[in-house]
């Protein structure tokens, strides 16, 4: 029986991101003769009658904590707009209340000129994920999120459905000699790649950064834990494509998902620390702290956020690279978009900064990859410039269950048994990325038909991800 409570369930119960949640969650380490649900509906009382536990020997502590939070001086912070505007939401009935809570405190920052939130949208920090928010000259950088750059890159070769049948050995092989996983996990000597992103000014110039060039030269090729994959598919265009001069049919596809590493990780943790620091948001609001662009610390991360961007780029093209040469195959056509990203954009006329974090750009005629879950398909598409969506779409499914949730609650039985049933090859993985963990990608193409065009579907075969112990043989 579960009885673990954890910050999601603290969120639902509306305890706002920050203090008060560690604070609750020391208090249900305490509990004596409570069950799960029993210490919920206290959790909630608690917060709606605090005056009333003050001298409770479990909750005490916590009734103390929240009246100080209420009695804080509103002047200590700067002020969210109480009146804010509506939302974009795209598929409703599928995304979790706790992710539209989140983007309704986002819409009332001050800065704030319009969000949209999309159907695979899942509770995050901060921002949600599949969360877009335009802002006027100010970015956030938990609006951006911890993998700056993220991505998706796809190469369509000039290699029949046919041949991967036959020669899946092969391509086992080369996934596995040519990627690498994992969080820290990077290349040493002779194995390192080169690109010439490793030769910008800013890695000499940039304050910050300029400590970071061996991190993001020893992980640059590589590919990090959690959802990043590299795998072989088969992708199908239904009708011919003039734009891409892809004729009508179906073709060995390699597509790949990861970001910026380390590299960009600690770029990410230490201005989302200045902007804590500098940008003095209540409680609620307090990871979605944001840099103006006219500041000198806002510049500073918008260059290293491109930067992280643009090495993520690298990445995914060196791997693409040593797999076209290892196959001695001929690329089709090239298609890559990123999300967790921020953007100088026009929208109503003016410029702003869209961020997405976990939301694919689609602007009209833009093409970008949706994927789907090891056994499920992704899709080509082509935006339709939505601006009530920001010129925005999915940047996934979207989980359905948390890591932890899928850990526990699916077996490795029912994970072969899928994977089996969709003739997918898996190396690596754990039960967190499982496809029963994620939504129905098919709903969430759905929820968005006017975002987005499908030009071609993709179906995943032999994927590689982070390992969990899986023997690689």
């Amino acid at each position: 029986m579960e009885t673990k409570i954890n910050g999601t369930d603290l969120l639902a119960l509306g305890y706002p991101e920050g203090s008060l949640i560690g604070i609750a969650l020391k208090t249900n380490m305490k509990r004596t003769g409570f069950s799960k649900e029993e210490m919920l509906s206290n959790y909630v009382l608690v917060l709606e009658n605090p005056e009333v536990f003050l001298e409770h020997k479990i909750f005490g502590n916590l009734a103390n904590a929240i009246i100080e939070k209420a009695n804080e001086k509103p002047e200590d912070f700067i002020s969210l707009n109480p009146n804010p505007s509506e939302f974009a939401l795209y598929g409703a009935d599928k995304i979790e209340e706790g992710a539209i809570k989140q983007m309704q405190v986002a819409m009332q920052l001050p800065v704030t000129v319009a969000g949209a939130l999309m159907p695979d949208a899942h509770q995050g920090y901060g921002l949600p994920i599949g969360g877009v928010l335009a802002t006027n000259n100010a970015v956030i950088p938990f609006g951006v999120g911890m993998d700056i750059g993220c991505r998706m890159a796809l190469s369509i070769y000039d290699i029949p459905e046919l041949f991967y049948y036959e020669n899946e050995a092969k391509f086992k092989r080369e996934l596995v000699a040519h990627s690498k996983f994992g969080a820290g996990q990077g290349f040493h000597g002779q194995y390192k790649s080169n690109h010439e992103v490793l030769d910008r000014n800013e890695f000499t110039e940039h304050t910050f950064i300029k400590n970071l060039k061996d991190k993001a030269w020893s992980q640059l090729g590589s590919s990090g834990g959690g959802n990043h994959f590299v795998e072989f598919g088969i992708i199908e265009f239904a009708t011919d494509d003039a734009a891409l001069n892809i004729p009508k049919g179906k073709y060995v596809a390699l597509l790949t998902h990861s970001g910026s590493r380390g590299f960009g990780a600690t770029i990410a943790g230490h201005y989302t620390k200045i902007a804590k620091e500098t940008c003095k948001l209540p409680e609620v609001a307090r990871n979605l702290a944001y840099l103006d662009l006219g500041s000198d610390l806002g510049q500073e991360y918008w260059i290293a956020m491109n930067l992280a961007g643009d090495y993520a780029s690298a990445c995914h093209e060196i791997i693409h690279a040593k797999m076209e040469r290892a196959l001695g195959a001929t690329v089709l056509a090239k298609v890559e978009n990123h999300h967790n990203f921020a953007w100088k954009e026009m929208y109503n006329g003016e410029e702003v900064i869209v961020h997405r974090k976990g939301a694919t750009p689609a602007a009209k005629g833009v093409m970008g990859i949706i994927p789907g879950s090891m056994t499920a398909p992704g899709f080509l598409v082509r935006g339709k410039g939505e601006e009530n969506a920001i010129n925005s779409a999915s940047h996934g499914a979207g989980r359905q269950m948390s890591r932890t949730q899928a850990i526990k609650t699916i077996t490795k039985n029912e994970m072969k048994a899928i994977l089996k049933d969709h003739g997918v090859t898996l190396i690596g993985a754990g039960k967190d990325e499982a496809p029963m963990a994620y939504k129905d990608i098919y709903q969430v193409m759905a929820a968005q038909g006017e975002l987005v065009d499908v030009v071609a579907k993709f179906t995943p075969k032999m994927v590689r991800m982070a390992d969990d112990g899986s023997r690689e043989d």
